[in-house]
């Protein structure tokens, strides 16, 4: 069985933020910058990885995935700051994605 990746995208620090989730991230993450498609990461530049969850299974990720959609802002950015205060593009430091 694959992992599953839970991911935050953000356009900037306390910008426009992305949650998706996905079986392969490298790949994903080059869609979202590509912008070839109209979609949400194109209109808003959501292109940074600012967060990143690892799970043993795709049913786990869309669980967490849709928890965190349903959160506050506030403890979106809490979330991301705890683990990224600095708000690094994540998918240029982690060569485990």
């Amino acid at each position: 069985m694959s992992q599953a990746y839970v991911y935050i995208f953000a356009s900037k620090r306390n910008g426009t933020l992305y949650i998706g989730v996905t079986t392969q991230l490298v790949p994903r993450l080059e869609q979202h910058r590509s912008a070839a498609v109209k979609s949400f990461s194109s209109r808003y530049h959501t292109f940074r990885c600012v967060h990143v969850e690892v799970f043993e299974s795709l049913l786990e990720a869309r669980t967490r995935e849709r928890r965190l959609k349903n959160w506050h802002r506030r403890w979106k950015l809490e979330l991301i700051e705890t683990h990224n205060p600095y708000w690094r593009d994540l998918s240029t430091e982690t060569p485990t994605f």
